[in-house]
């Protein structure tokens, strides 16, 4: 799993109990959730279907950095599947996991359309197709 993006939590992020609030954390992940899948499927039009039981493993606190990783699992015809990691950047602790997350591909009049990916796309490959060094 890479991890790219990067959060400081910031005192409008906590909670009463002085730890990161949950809902400001998945919205995080379902933000950088839906930039992957677009990414991957190349469709600004995407939604988000499903997602499966959140484990919250540890607490994360004001000045922590943490950092979201997502992956490709599985490629439907109109859908995609992520898994995703939230951990603290310095200790490598894991803070949040979820096993499962769908998004659906929408064509222009909204409804599910098919995408033809089956394969995880990396930035690095993207470039090499396009003839662009690095």
């Amino acid at each position: 799993m890479n991890f790219h993006t990067r959060k400081w939590v910031k005192p409008e992020d906590l909670n009463p109990n002085g730890t990161l609030f949950g809902g400001s954390l998945l919205r995080w992940i379902d933000e950088e959730a839906a930039i992957y899948a677009i990414v991957q499927l190349g469709n600004q039009r995407v939604v988000t279907k499903y997602i499966s039981e959140i484990n919250f493993v540890s607490a994360s606190r004001q000045g922590d950095i943490i950092e979201l990783g997502i992956t490709a699992t599985e490629f439907g015809r109109t859908s995609i599947t992520l898994t995703c990691e939230v951990r603290n950047k310095i200790t490598r602790k894991s803070i949040l996991t979820v096993e499962k997350m769908v998004f659906v591909n929408l064509g222009e009049d909204g409804l599910p359309a098919p995408h033809g990916c089956t394969e995880i796309k990396y930035v690095k490959d993207q470039f090499q197709e396009e003839g662009i060094v690095e």
